[in-house]
């Protein structure tokens, strides 16, 4: 009898443990949305703007609303050094960024001259694309580097040529109801999978960026990058997808 009466007394237990447990996670909010993921990494998941798919460019126009006319070969899309900025129609907040780039060989130009680009956030925060495999620079000037502000952490950069990947998560600044900066924004990146950005604060706008109000949600714009000892390069781009984040 006495055993008996131990095993209901830890069974009155457990049950009061799990309505603790449940009263303790009750109202936490409404379920996840779901979302499905890409069946390959690096692939768009459900939820996803596709931005670039190969196929067209209709997502993109140039600075002034005209058309963007970057070439597409094979399901590549390629920039021609003064074609001009590729920016999106749409604007955008905080969001998760996809870009894949492939940087062209060029033996003879060194430092920022070597396969000169970039990945502009809101058209105000430059991602730095060079091609920095055995190429030294400035640091915050490499590739992976929020430029002028933050060196990467660490150089992963692949061979000219080779497809490369940046993953990207921004948090826009806010502004208060005064239309001044409240809480600046800050960016993560990972290059080829690898950290090299680590939730830094957006110190202001970087070289070469457009000036519009940070307030304001704005595009993503590809670099067409101009360097006075460079005649041309031709910077590839392709699989380029945006997750708005509320």
């Amino acid at each position: 009898m006495v055993g008996a009466m131990k095993s209901l007394e830890r069974l009155a237990g457990a049950a009061l443990l799990c309505a603790a447990l449940l009263a303790q996670h009750a109202g936490d909010g409404p379920q996840p949305t779901p979302v499905v993921p890409a069946t390959f990494p690096g692939q768009p998941p459900s939820d996803a703007i596709v931005l670039f798919d190969g196929k067209d460019i209709s997502q993109w126009q140039y600075k002034d609303g005209r058309a963007g006319a970057w070439p597409i070969v094979d399901g590549i899309l390629t920039c021609k050094s003064g074609t001009g900025n590729l920016y999106t129609k749409r604007r955008f907040g905080s969001a998760q960024i996809h870009v894949e780039f492939a940087v062209p060989y060029m033996p003879d130009a060194h430092g920022q001259a070597r396969a000169n680009s970039g990945v502009y956030l809101q058209g105000r925060y430059e991602i730095q694309i060079l091609d920095s495999f055995n190429n030294p620079t400035y640091s915050n000037g490499s590739a992976g580097s929020l430029y002028g502000q933050y060196a990467p952490l660490v150089n992963v950069s692949r061979p000219p040529k080779e497809w490369q990947t940046y993953d990207i998560v921004f948090h826009a600044p806010k502004c208060g109801a005064d239309r001044k900066l409240a809480t600046p924004g800050t960016v993560t990146v990972l290059y080829n999978g690898v950290l090299v950005q680590d939730n830094v604060t957006v110190k202001g706008r970087t070289t070469s960026s457009d000036d519009t109000d940070p307030c304001e949600d704005g595009p993503l714009m590809l670099q067409d990058h101009y360097h006075p000892d460079v005649k041309e390069t031709f910077m590839q781009f392709r699989n380029i997808w945006i997750r708005p984040l509320s």
